[in-house]
């Protein structure tokens, strides 16, 4: 199950990281910075059927698999930490 962020909703936030990623922990940073509301999940830290289930999403997505991959309003992802594209989206 996604962590939730209480923030300022302004868009559906799904963001898929790992624990240990630097450029994961940025993209939080940001997140939290802008002070949006957002979900996400640390595909590291799960197991079995549920760590099998979020990486098919992350992978729907970003057929890499890379992270982290943040999806917007399930419908705009953006891979790694772009912090220009993600303060764009976000300035509203």
């Amino acid at each position: 199950m996604p962590k939730l962020v209480q923030g300022r909703k302004s868009h559906h936030i799904m963001l898929y990281a790992l624990s240990t990623c630097s450029w994961c922990h940025e993209a939080k940073r940001l997140l939290n910075e802008l002070g949006v509301e957002y979900n996400y999940e640390d595909a590291d830290l799960l197991e079995g059927a549920a760590r099998r289930d979020v990486m098919a999403d992350v992978e729907r997505w970003n057929p890499r698999r890379t992270f982290p991959t943040l999806v917007a309003d399930n419908s705009h992802c953006i891979v790694g930490f772009k912090e220009a594209e993600l303060r764009n989206l976000l300035k509203a």
